[in-house]
Parts: structure tokens; sequence; C-alpha cells
């Protein structure tokens, strides 16, 4: 994995990041330092579905929802039975 210093990947952000996004890494360092790694993110591919938001339309939460239930917990956690 290449080595790039901050004022070198400042330099040359953008062609560093295409070659990450293409799937070459890369390290920058400070003084010498490795401080960070640039990676590319994981894309999905196509017919794929992303995980995040995938039932979004599929599902309803009543409006109640943080009350249900409430007069049984209440007692639960006062002792009552």
């Amino acid at each position: 994995m290449r080595t790039f210093n901050i004022h070198d990947a400042k330099t040359n952000l953008s062609r560093l990041v295409e070659q990450a996004a293409k799937g070459e890494s890369f390290v920058i360092a400070k003084a010498g330092k490795p401080m960070v790694r640039v990676v590319p993110l994981e894309t999905v591919g196509e017919g794929e579905t992303s995980r995040f938001g995938f039932l979004r339309g599929e599902l309803t939460v009543p409006d109640d929802f943080d009350r249900m239930s409430e007069d049984e917990i209440a007692r639960q956690f006062s002792g009552e039975e």
C-alpha cells in the first residue's frame, strides 16, 4: 500500500481519491508517521438492496408507540404484580 505525506496528498487529492475509488487504497502520513488509511466505500451492486432503509414504506409505527404497555412497565418497576 502506497504512503503519501500530507502535502503530497493535498496536492494530488483528486487523483488519489479516484484511484482509491477504483480499489487502490493508500495511507496518508504526517512527519513520516502513518495517520489514516483511505479505502474505497463498499457500493451496492446492481440488483442488490441496500440494508439501510430496505423496509421503507413497508411498516407503520403506531402514534402511541412510545407509550405502549406503559402501565405494565410501571407495575413491574414498582414491584406490584
